[in-house]
């Protein structure tokens, strides 16, 4: 089989994995315990991607270490209690072994840290086909193209065989700060407008519509 792409990097978070909401949820719940004024849930999606020192920079501003540190703590304790209700998005447990069986190397890019990105392979039951991953902790956040640069690195595959695949503004522009194509989902945070400026190959609307086009284009 001829191959567009040697190498298929995901997004987690709102690309594999469906938990966008929790996501927005802990963020605007966590607000309100330290006595912030709760984001909107269409500004606290709009953060999600970015590591959560950006994302909170980015919702709140310079609001100082102590309360910064304690909307840090408060966000884990509401994601954690959540985290085991998170499922991967239908198609998505079938899909990743069949990607490796076709001769893809498979990697993770994302804005969780490596705890969590751990807890989460565990827990999904598809940890195995991961060739690689990088994680916010480890990189800078995106859309640096750091996370991206460093994987193709490690894997010895180049940017133009290699395919970014998610569901925000910051997947999308890491892959192209990298100069590498991509793909945009849009079941997940962002909007498609967004996406769209970022200049994706193609987006889908769900996991199924994605796994078509990489099974007869990638």
């Amino acid at each position: 089989m001829i191959k567009s792409y040697d190498l298929i990097v995901f997004d987690w978070d709102g690309t594999l994995a469906d938990s966008t909401q929790i996501i927005i949820d802990s963020i605007r719940t966590a607000a309100d315990d330290v006595g912030l004024p709760i984001p909107a849930r269409d500004a606290a999606s709009s953060i999600i991607g970015l590591g959560l020192g950006e994302a909170i920079d980015t919702l709140f501003g310079d609001i100082g270490n102590s309360q910064f540190n304690e909307l840090v703590a408060r966000y884990g304790y509401h994601y954690k209690s959540k985290e085991h209700e998170i499922p991967l998005f239908y198609g998505a447990s079938d899909a990743i072994p069949m990607l490796v069986e076709r001769g893809h190397l498979l990697a993770v890019a994302t804005g969780k840290g490596r705890n969590g990105l751990n807890r989460a392979l565990e827990k999904s039951g598809i940890s195995n086909y991961f060739h690689a991953t990088r994680c916010v902790d480890e990189c800078r956040s995106k859309p640096h193209p750091q996370m991206l640069l460093e994987l193709m690195d490690e894997l010895g595959v180049s940017s133009d065989r290699t395919l970014m695949i998610g569901d925000t503004s910051f997947d999308l522009l890491m892959a192209k700060n990298a100069n590498v194509a991509s793909l945009a989902v849009t079941y997940g945070a962002h909007p498609l407008d967004d996406l769209l400026s970022c200049g994706p190959v193609a987006h889908f609307d769900d996991f199924q519509e994605l796994n078509k086009w990489i099974i007869n284009n990638a």
